[in-house]
Order: C-alpha cells, then structure tokens, then sequence
C-alpha cells in the first residue's frame, strides 16, 4: 500500500464550505467573517485560491468579479491589493490573501484550500502556495480539479495532503480520475451526488480518504456517512441533528 500523509486531523470534524457562512445573507463566503465563525465552532475551512495578476494567491471562489464583489471583470486581472479593496457582498469583508487566512486561521482549525486553475496560464501558482504555507504550524490540505496544478506542488515540493476534487458518475470520467491519482495523492474530495460509485468504492477499499462535498441536507448527510470519511457542508450546523 502506498505511503499517504495522514489525513487525520483535518478530517476529525466537518469542514465548512467556503467557511461556516450564512449562505450570503449576512455572512458571506471565502469572508474573513466566516472563517472567524468556523473557528468559533471548532469546524475546519474549506476555501478557494484564485492568482493575482501580482502572483499572489487570493481566497476566491470565482473567475468573475461579478457575483460575490457586483463589479464585471477577472479576478485574475487585478493585483492582490486592488481585490482587497473589494467588498464581498456589499458588507465589511474584503477579498484577502492566503497569507491573510494564514494569519487569521493561525492553527486554530484545519483548512482544506482548493486551488483554482486556468489551464496554460498557472505558472507560479502551485509554487506561490507552497512558499505561502512554508512554516505555517496547523494542518492544511491542498486540492484541485486541475490535475497539472497538483503535478505541479508535487514538482514544487508541497508536504501537505494533495487530494482530487473531482465529479462524475461514468467511467471515461473514473479512468481520468484513476490517471490523476497516479500522481501519489492523499485524498479525495468527491461530489456527494454522485455517490456511491465503483471508483470511490474502490479507492475506499484501498484506504484513500474520501470527503464530500457540497452538503445541504440530511440525505446528502447520510451518504456521507455510507460513502465518505467526511463531509464538506453549508446551511445548516452540521452538530445539530437533521431531518430528512
């Protein structure tokens, strides 16, 4: 069996979705806020990084500037400093850095950063991260759709868990899958509508860490529970019961 970074302390307790936000209505997503509201429920983070035109990596979800800022434009054409200048969602956050989180995160709760890529245009990206999280002391974990972004923190000499977040329910979408886990990885992060499927089973029984990810109700909760090591979760407090 192959040798994986242990994946334990990230995956004790639920990780909150973008942080433990109030789906947008005051607290929003990837917002200081709601990291400071997971770190006050003892839930890990689950975050996105996009990279600035400066090589700074960001916690943003989206390539557009619309949704979440109500400005058109990239995110990625814009230095680390113009996006934090930015409101997210009309409210007092504002769009920070991963050496920010670092800061405010400080071990505190796990994170799981999920790097969003631009195929052909990510040069510097993975080793951005790496170098961010050099002499950081609390557990983290690296993810990504993108298979050439997790080649290249392998290449960059990442020590944190790498896992695939990935989708898909037919096999031409498993046999990529399988190609990406080739790479060594330590996990992966599955979408929880497409569970059960024979790729993560086998991948289970093999002793690769399963997350999913999004959960919202209690259906979505008990799959989970048969499927996965974990879930990644929004709307709801994942310590209160639920009802289906």
């Amino acid at each position: 069996m192959p040798h994986r970074k242990d994946l334990s302390a990230v995956i004790a307790r639920p990780i909150a979705h973008r942080g433990y936000h109030d789906m947008n209505r005051t607290i929003w997503e990837n917002s200081p806020s709601a990291f400071a509201r997971a770190i006050e429920h003892g839930f890990a983070i689950e975050c996105d990084l996009q990279l600035a035109t400066d090589g700074v990596p960001v916690v943003f979800h989206d390539d557009d500037l619309q949704r979440v800022c109500g400005l058109p434009g990239d995110v990625r054409d814009r230095t680390s400093w113009e996006l934090g200048q930015l409101a997210i969602g009309g409210t007092a956050d504002r769009i920070i850095t991963l050496p920010g989180l670092l800061a405010q995160v400080a071990g505190k709760v796990p994170l799981v950063i999920e790097l969003k890529g631009r195929k052909d245009n990510d040069d510097g990206f993975a080793e951005a991260v790496v170098d961010c999280l050099s002499g950081y002391k609390g557990a983290v974990a690296l993810m990504s759709f993108d298979h050439w972004l997790l080649r290249d923190l392998k290449r960059a000499g990442a020590t944190r868990p790498l896992g695939l977040t990935a989708e898909g329910v037919k096999p031409e979408r498993f046999f990529l899958h399988e190609e990406a886990m080739h790479l060594g990885l330590d996990f992966i992060s599955y979408c929880v509508q497409h569970l059960p499927n024979p790729f993560i089973a086998a991948q289970r029984a093999n002793g690769v860490p399963v997350i999913t990810w999004t959960v919202r109700n209690a259906e979505a909760v008990q799959r989970t529970r048969d499927c996965a090591d974990q879930m990644t979760f929004e709307g709801f407090d994942p310590d209160q019961s639920l009802t289906a």
